[in-house]
C-alpha cells in the first residue's frame, strides 16, 4: 500500500497557507489597511468553508453519528482530523487481518496491441485510504482555485501599488503559488484516473516534472498579466474578469442545454432537484475558476451521468492556448499603452517579451508531457502534435475559404488550381475522423465515494473505484 504522501502535501499546504494569511490580515489591521485586510480573510475563509463542506459530503458525514467531527468541521479542522485518521488507517495495515477483501480487475498498459487484465486483492482498510485521497484530491484543486489564485493576485496587485514586498505577504504568495501549481497537478491526474479507469495507470516521475512545470510558467504569467493590466485599467478589468468567468461558467450549461438530455439525477440519492442543482453550479464556478488561470484538464459535460467528458479532444485545447496567448499579448499591449511613473524603472518591452516566452515555455512542456510522458499515450488514437497540426490546417482552411469568397467572381488565388479541390475535401474529412477518434472509456463517477463500515458494505462499495484506481470486483472471504 502507498503511502498517503499526497495527503499530507494538500493538508501542509492547506495550514500553511490558512497560518501564513492570518499573519499578514494581522499586519494589515495594524497599519490601518482594513480593505486589504477584509479581502485577505475573504480570500482565506470562503475556500476553507468550501474544503470542509466537501469533505463533509464526500465521506457522508451528515448521515453518519458522528456529532465530534462535524464540530471540528465547523472550526475549520476538517482537513488536519481527515489527515490524522488517514495516517491511523495506514498504520494499522497489517496488523489486524481483515476477514473479507475485495477482488479487483484492471489492465494493464498494451504492449504489441494487447492489454492483459491483473487480479489484485484490495482489504478495507485500503480502500478507506482510497477515500482519503480521493477526498484530498478534489479540496486540493477547490483551495487552489477558489482560494490561492485569487489571493495570489491579490498580493501580487498590493506589491505594484505599494512597490515592495514584506517578509509576510512574500512568503504568502510563495505559498499560495505553491498551493495553485499542487491543485492543478493533482487536477491532471484526477483527468488521467478518470478517463483511463480501467487501465492501471502508473505516472513516472518525469510526468509529475513537465506537468509542474508546464503549470507553473502558465499560472505565473497569467497572474502577472492580470495584475498588470489592473494595474492601470482598474475599470475595465472587472469587465475582463467577468466575461471570462461567465464565458467557462455558461459553456457546459450552453452544451447540455444543446444535447437535450434530462436533469442528472444520480449525484446523490438524497438530494432534491434544488439540491442536485446546488451542487452542479458549484461544479461549474469551479470549472470556470480553473479555466481562469489555466487550462482545466477535467472537462465538465453535464450530460454525461458521470458529469465528466472522457474524450480527448485536442482541438478544445488548441483553441483555448491560442485565444489565450492573443489575450495575454492584448492585455500586455494595453499596460504598455497607458503604463504609468510606476513602471519607469522597468524596462516595459523587455517585461513584455519575457512573459511572452514564459507562456510559451508552459505551451513546450505541455507538448512534452503528452508527447513523451503521458502515462496513457499509447492509448491516444491520434499523437498530440498530429491534431494541433490538423487544428492549424482546419484554420487555414477556414481562412482561405472566408478569403476566397471576398474576391470577385471568375479570379482564383495564385497557385490555387480547381484540380486541387478533392485534397482539400480530402483534408477536411480527416480533419473530421480525428475529432471522433477517440478511445472509448469506461464511466467514473466524480462525487463517487465510499466509506466501509461493515464487511457488506465494503462488499457493495469497494468496486466502486475511488480516485479511478479500483474497478468493479467480486468479493470472497479472505
Amino acid at each position: 500500500m502507498r503511502f498517503p504522501s499526497s495527503i499530507f502535501v494538500s493538508v501542509s499546504l492547506f495550514t500553511a497557507e490558512t497560518t501564513a494569511a492570518l499573519y499578514l490580515s494581522s499586519t494589515y489591521r495594524s497599519d490601518g489597511d482594513k480593505i486589504w485586510q477584509g479581502l485577505t480573510l475573504l480570500f482565506t475563509l470562503v475556500p476553507s468553508v468550501l474544503v470542509q463542506l466537501t469533505l463533509t459530503f464526500i465521506h457522508r458525514d451528515l448521515s453518519r453519528d458522528r456529532p465530534l467531527i462535524l464540530l471540528l468541521h465547523i472550526l475549520q479542522l476538517g482537513p488536519i482530523v481527515r489527515c490524522l485518521e488517514a495516517f491511523c488507517i495506514y498504520g494499522s495495515v497489517g496488523r489486524v487481518e481483515e476477514p473479507y477483501v475485495s477482488i479487483t480487475r484492471k489492465k494493464q498498459m498494451p504492449r504489441r496491441g494487447q492489454a492483459e487484465e491483473v487480479e489484485r486483492q484490495v482489504g478495507q482498510a485500503e480502500g478507506k485510504l482510497f477515500t482519503h485521497r480521493a477526498a484530498f484530491a478534489r479540496t486540493s484543486v477547490i483551495q487552489a482555485f477558489l482560494g490561492s489564485a485569487p489571493q495570489l493576485t491579490l498580493q501580487l496587485y498590493i506589491c505594484v501599488l505599494q512597490r515592495g514586498v514584506s517578509i509576510g505577504r512574500g512568503t504568502l504568495m510563495v505559498i499560495s503559488l505553491l498551493s495553485i501549481v499542487y491543485g492543478a497537478l493533482r487536477c491532471n491526474i484526477l483527468a488521467i484516473k478518470i478517463k483511463y479507469d480501467d487501465y492501471e495507470v502508473d505516472v513516472r516521475p518525469m510526468a509529475y516534472v513537465c506537468i509542474f512545470l508546464w503549470r507553473s510558467f502558465e499560472i505565473a504569467t497569467r497572474v502577472v498579466v492580470l495584475v498588470l493590466f489592473s494595474s492601470v485599467l482598474q475599470l475595465w478589468v472587472l469587465p475582463v474578469v467577468l466575461l471570462n468567468f461567465l464565458i467557462f461558467f455558461l459553456y457546459p450549461w450552453i452544451l447540455f442545454w444543446q444535447s437535450h438530455s434530462p436533469f442528472p439525477e444520480n449525484i446523490e440519492k438524497t438530494l432534491t432537484r434544488v439540491g442536485t442543482t446546488i451542487v452542479l453550479c458549484m461544479l461549474t464556478f469551479l470549472y470556470a475558476g480553473i479555466n481562469m488561470f489555466c487550462w482545466s484538464a477535467v472537462q465538465v459535460k453535464l450530460s454525461d451521468p458521470d458529469l465528466i467528458n472522457k474524450s480527448q479532444n485536442w482541438y478544445r485545447m488548441a483553441v483555448y492556448y491560442m485565444m489565450r496567448f492573443v489575450e495575454n499579448a492584448s492585455l500586455l499591449l494595453l499596460w504598455y499603452i497607458y503604463k504609468t511613473d510606476i513602471y519607469k524603472f522597468i524596462c516595459a518591452p523587455l517585461l513584455v517579451l519575457q512573459l511572452l516566452v514564459a507562456y510559451a515555455i508552459a505551451i513546450f512542456f505541455m507538448l512534452v508531457f503528452y508527447q513523451f510522458c503521458h502515462p496513457c499515450r499509447r492509448l491516444f488514437s491520434s499523437s498530440m502534435t498530429q491534431g494541433l497540426w490538423d487544428c492549424s490546417s482546419l484554420l487555414c482552411l477556414m481562412c482561405n475559404s472566408a478569403s476566397s469568397q471576398n474576391r470577385p467572381i471568375g479570379k482564383e488565388p495564385p497557385g490555387l488550381s480547381p484540380q486541387k479541390e478533392p485534397a482539400t475535401q480530402r483534408r477536411r474529412d480527416t480533419v473530421s475522423d480525428t475529432t471522433d477518434g477517440i478511445p472509448n472509456d469506461t464511466t467514473y463517477d466524480m462525487l463517487n465515494d465510499t466509506t466501509f463500515d461493515t464487511p457488506n458494505e465494503m462488499d457493495n462499495n469497494v468496486g466502486g473505484g475511488i480516485n479511478g484506481d479500483i474497478s468493479h470486483g467480486v468479493t470472497c472471504t479472505a
